[in-house]
């Protein structure tokens, strides 16, 4: 029982949402493209991109895989800016190469990455789990909610 407890203390709550890919958001057909993890108790954001282009290009052959896989490279580059001094929010610096957002504390820009919008990459609903390392869990999901079988 208390390797039991010892066990569960040192697991934190986590945040995941999937990136879905909807090439064509009049018929709602979704591909997986990534995964964004957020767990404020170790100040961990991440996210972990695949696109499936033979998967895309079955739901809409004329998708724009290059400009879809940059939208998703640029989530990823969000989450994988250290958040700036609390002193210093300004944008210069690798923060600009990401746009404004972050440089917002990472549970502000895990929540702007996940507010729902109706564009061909879209977040899905976020879920809760408990993790003892949140980077090997984005890997995780990433493998077992993203990638080909």
């Amino acid at each position: 029982m208390a390797v039991l407890a010892a066990a569960l203390m040192t697991r934190h709550v986590f945040e995941y949402a999937l990136l879905r890919v909807v090439p064509r958001v009049e018929r709602g057909e979704v591909v997986n493209a990534g995964v964004i993890v957020y767990c404020r108790a170790v100040d961990y954001l991440g996210a972990r991109v695949h696109l499936d282009a033979a998967r895309l290009h079955a739901l809409d052959p004329g998708a724009d895989h290059e400009a879809i896989a940059r939208v998703l490279d640029a989530v990823a580059d969000v989450c994988a800016v250290a958040e700036a001094p609390r002193s210093d929010r300004r944008t210069d610096g690798a923060l600009a190469a990401v746009g404004p957002a972050a440089g917002e504390d990472i549970g502000r820009r895990f929540r702007r990455l996940t507010a729902p919008r109706s564009t061909v990459v879209q977040p899905g609903p976020v879920h809760t789990g408990l993790t003892a390392d949140p980077a090997a869990e984005a890997d995780r999901l990433l493998r077992e909610l993203v990638l080909p079988l």
